[in-house]
C-alpha cells in the first residue's frame, strides 16, 4: 500500500501533546481528523518524534498508508486540508515514499531548540520561557560543550521510559543570543522522554552558579534522574528540524 510523508510545523498551546490520547486533544488527532475528512477515508498517522503538552514544531512528520494513488495535486489539496485544521496547526507538505520508509526509524537526527526571554514580553509568554535571573554565558557554554562530549543520558531521561539504550550521538550543543532570546540548540541522533529540557533546566542552574562544573559533571556520571532539573517550562522547547 502507498506511503505518504506528511511534514507539518504547529504551536503546542493547546494541545496535549503530539501523540493521540484518549481524553485529551493532540496534533497527530487534528492532522487525522483533517486527511481523513479530506480524502473520505479513515487516516491513521505514526509519528516521527513526540512532543510534550505545550510544546511547538517548526518540522515534524507523519508517515500514513493509504490506497489512493499518487496523482493528487497536493499543492492545492494540501490548501483545502489546512483549511480544515485549526489555524495553530499546518501542512507543509506531503509526498509519496517507498512503501517500506519510516517517519521515525529513518530520521538520522533532530534539533531542538530552547528559548528564554528575560524582560517581561507578552509576545513571547507562550512561545519562551521566562527566566529574569542573571546567567554566566561562558558557564553556560562550558555545560554545553560537556553534553556535546557526553554518550550515556540516564540522568536526563524521566522515569518509566521503556527505552532499550540510554546512549545518545549529541553533534551541537550550544547557547546563543537571537530576537531578544537566550536560546539553547541541540542536534542529536536520538533523544530520551523529557531529554531537553532536563538539560536545559539543570544548565540553567550552572548559569546562575547554582551549580558548579564539576557538580554538573557528576550529576551526568550517576545516572539518576532525581539529580535533574525537569522544570522549565514547555512552551519554550521548539522542535526546529527533522533530517533524513
Amino acid at each position: 500500500m502507498p506511503r505518504f510523508f506528511v511534514e507539518v510545523f504547529y504551536k503546542g498551546t493547546n494541545y496535549a501533546g503530539f501523540q493521540v490520547q484518549k481524553n485529551a486533544n493532540s496534533i497527530q488527532a487534528e492532522i487525522e481528523k483533517a486527511l481523513s475528512v479530506y480524502l473520505r477515508a479513515k487516516i491513521e498517522c505514526t509519528g516521527s518524534s513526540r512532543t510534550d503538552a505545550g510544546v511547538h514544531a517548526l518540522q515534524n512528520y507523519f508517515h500514513f498508508d493509504t490506497d489512493i494513488q499518487d496523482s493528487h495535486n497536493w499543492p492545492r489539496e494540501i490548501y483545502h486540508v489546512n483549511a480544515i485544521l485549526p489555524p495553530d496547526i499546518v501542512v507543509r507538505s506531503i509526498f509519496q515514499v517507498e512503501d517500506h520508509a519510516h517517519c521515525r526509524f529513518d530520521a538520522v537526527s533532530r534539533t531542538y531548540e530552547y528559548r528564554i526571554y528575560q524582560s517581561k514580553n507578552p509576545f513571547l509568554q507562550d512561545r519562551a520561557f521566562y527566566f529574569p535571573y542573571r546567567l554566566n554565558r561562558e558557564a553556560l557554554n562550558e555545560a554545553a560543550s560537556i553534553i556535546r562530549a557526553t554518550k550515556n543520558f540516564q540522568s536526563f531521561s524521566k522515569r518509566n521510559t521503556q527505552v532499550k539504550t540510554y546512549i545518545c550521538e549529541i553533534f551541537t550543543s550550544e547557547w546563543f543570543t537571537g530576537e531578544d532570546q537566550i536560546i539553547y540548540r541541540v542536534t542529536g541522533n536520538r533523544f530520551l522522554r523529557g531529554m531537553v529540557r532536563g538539560l536545559t533546566g539543570t544548565m540553567l542552574k550552572v548559569g546562575t552558579g547554582k551549580l558548579t562544573i564539576p557538580a554538573f559533571e557528576n550529576i551526568i556520571a550517576s545516572g539518576n534522574p532525581a539529580l535533574v532539573d525537569f522544570s522549565v517550562e514547555p512552551q519554550g522547547l521548539t522542535l526546529v528540524s527533522v533530517n533524513y
